[in-house]
């Protein structure tokens, strides 16, 4: 299978959540959230939300696009199916709080399928709180964000996507 894009982009897990995103698709999806806590990873279809164990280290989020479906690496966290459409073939990779931190363009618009995967998120959760430790017991002012920016096992977040299908044809006459 042959890979036709890849986009990598950090960014901070405010509130412990990233979103990928059709850029209008605009409506949050509550449901949505609440089952990424549970799921790690998941969507309502037009939004994808990543659940982290912290809220403060910035995370890797990778979009593949790929011309076939692809399996998860080996040595892995996780991984879960994703579903996402883009009517206009862009993704925004938003943090809640920060507004986004990137964007991607798609070959095309339409449903993109596939999986995705995560690592070092249980790493980063021991990382975060060794330091919150170390700090309470050693203040330093400069510490900390030197810390943040210097995760020894970095918290990523891959989807591995295929075009699967045109997008859903929207009826604006529907009542």
């Amino acid at each position: 299978m042959a890979l036709l894009a890849e986009y990598t982009v950090t960014a901070r897990p405010a509130h412990r959540f990233v979103e990928v995103y059709d850029s209008d698709a605009y409506l949050d999806d509550s449901a949505a959230v609440e089952a990424a806590r549970e799921q790690v990873v998941a969507g309502n279809g037009y939004h994808l939300y990543l659940h982290s164990l912290q809220p403060d280290i910035k995370v890797d989020v990778t979009i593949r696009i790929w011309d076939g479906p692809q399996t998860p690496p080996a040595h892995i966290e996780g991984s879960t199916p994703v579903t996402i459409e883009s009517t206009t073939a862009c993704l925004v990779i938003n943090e809640l709080t920060l507004g986004p931190a990137g964007t991607v363009d798609l070959p095309r618009p339409g449903v993109y399928e596939g999986i995705a995967w995560w690592a070092g998120r249980h790493a980063t959760l021991d990382y975060y709180n060794h330091t919150l430790r170390e700090l309470a017991e050693h203040p330093d002012p400069d510490a900390l964000g030197h810390a943040w920016r210097n995760n020894p096992t970095p918290e990523r977040y891959v989807f591995e996507l295929h075009f699967a299908r045109e997008a859903t044809p929207e009826d604006d006459d529907e009542a």
